[in-house]
């Protein structure tokens, strides 16, 4: 019984191995989402690699201190491990499923791009001084972007919330979606609590995130990708006729 089963395991992981590895292919052999792949991958090393001085640049500047009576009513807790544990289990589970489907690494990696785009504007627009009585929130993973500093002034609107949320738009399986969706929920809260943001950095949060959804599946849908290929093959051919 025991022999069965261990064959039967590796009979199945086999067969998902092939799997991916087809789905892969098929992903690869369009040149279309495999543009996609490549210029997403690209852009997301090189916000990686600006976010760091970045955010020590906010952190120089003087912002302004908002009202919060949600935050004003309680002293902040210190949350920080579960916070860790929910956003790094969530990440690792969306790297799981991307793993198992191409496209939808491809999506997250654009929802990524935009939020991130989006994040840097908004930033950079409304300059926030931390919340009062903050417990600075840090953990190994998220420093090696930030650099050595400690960030506390990139506030608007919430990373933490957005990007969970993100992956509750982008997952196909209906579990993994209500798992991410309470996730973004727990996290709002506990970001609330440990004083890492404002209320209306959590709030705000999914005003910005599913349109950023919305954007970014309009963009990478082939009806996008035509047109504009349509306008740019225009473009070349007014320029060869002058």
């Amino acid at each position: 019984m025991q022999a069965h089963l261990i064959n039967r395991f590796f009979a199945l992981a086999l067969l998902n191995t092939i799997t991916i590895k087809n789905n892969w292919k098929e992903i690869w052999k369009s040149s279309l989402t495999r543009i996609q792949l490549i210029t997403g991958v690209i852009i997301i090393i090189a916000i990686l690699g600006f976010l760091p001085s970045f955010f020590k640049s906010i952190e120089l500047r003087d912002g302004i201190t908002l009202s919060d009576p949600l935050l004003a009513s309680f002293t902040a807790i210190k949350v920080t491990w579960p916070i860790f544990i929910i956003m790094f289990g969530m990440a690792f589970l969306m790297l799981v499923r991307a793993i198992n489907e191409p496209k939808l690494f491809i999506q997250y990696v654009w929802c990524l791009i935009l939020i991130n785009f989006v994040r840097i504007f908004t930033i950079s627009m409304v300059p926030l001084d931390a919340p009062r009585g903050i417990i600075v929130l840090t953990d190994p993973i998220t420093d090696a972007f930030y650099g050595e500093s400690i960030i506390t002034k990139d506030l608007f609107f919430s990373g933490h919330t957005g990007t969970i949320l993100l992956m509750a738009f982008c997952f196909t399986d209906r579990s993994d979606k209500i798992l991410a969706y309470v996730a973004s929920v727990l996290i709002g809260i506990l970001v609330l609590v440990q004083h890492v943001h404002y209320t209306l950095d959590v709030v705000a949060a999914p005003f910005f995130v599913y349109p950023i959804y919305l954007f970014s599946k309009y963009i990478l849908s082939p009806s996008f990708v035509g047109r504009w290929s349509l306008v740019v093959g225009r473009g070349r051919d007014r320029v060869r006729e002058q």
